[in-house]
């Protein structure tokens, strides 16, 4: 048998959406085993903590046993190496996506030369979800059922102190 084909879907995960949870999905029919790496140090100010962040997503893949959640600080290529994954996977929601990601890619790609960066379209149904909609939502309580796994909601019931109520009519 063949070496065994690992990828890294990294990302802040702030808090996780059902658009990670579809690319994640749908990269394990590629890939034999992903590893969310939960970042640490991404330059942006998460409502969650990294722990709370790692909890999030470990709550929704309970069940998965080819998906591995990780916190991960510095190069990514670092530790796609370190953990011997040899492809980053990426989502894409927009055009305004793809100039980011693609210059990051090519950074990576610049830095280590055998880790390779793919990139999965987002579903349709997910293409207008982020993480900062998610939060900007649920901060003015409003329903986010359909955008977050359910396991996510008793996050975002504490973080914004929404009563018990939140998000149901």
């Amino acid at each position: 048998m063949g070496e065994k084909r690992i990828a890294v879907y990294p990302g802040t995960f702030d808090p996780m959406t059902n658009g990670h949870e579809c690319i994640i999905a749908r990269g394990l029919e590629l890939f034999d085993e992903i590893i969310v790496a939960v970042a640490q140090d991404s330059g942006k100010n998460p409502l969650f903590s990294l722990e709370e962040r790692v909890s999030m997503v470990q709550e929704v893949f309970s069940r998965s046993k080819n998906i591995l959640v990780v916190p991960f600080s510095g190069l990514l290529v670092d530790f796609a190496i370190r953990h011997r994954a040899r492809v980053i996977l990426r989502g894409l929601r927009a055009v305004s996506d793809f100039d980011y990601e693609f210059q990051m890619a090519l950074v990576n790609r610049n830095l280590q030369e055998s880790v390779q960066t793919i990139f999965l379209m987002s579903d349709l149904r997910w293409m207008y979800i982020s993480s900062t909609n998610v939060r900007n939502i649920a901060a003015l309580g409003g329903d986010v059922r359909s955008l977050v796994p359910a396991s996510v909601i008793p996050h975002l019931r504490r973080a914004y102190s929404l009563p018990a109520s939140w998000p149901g009519k």
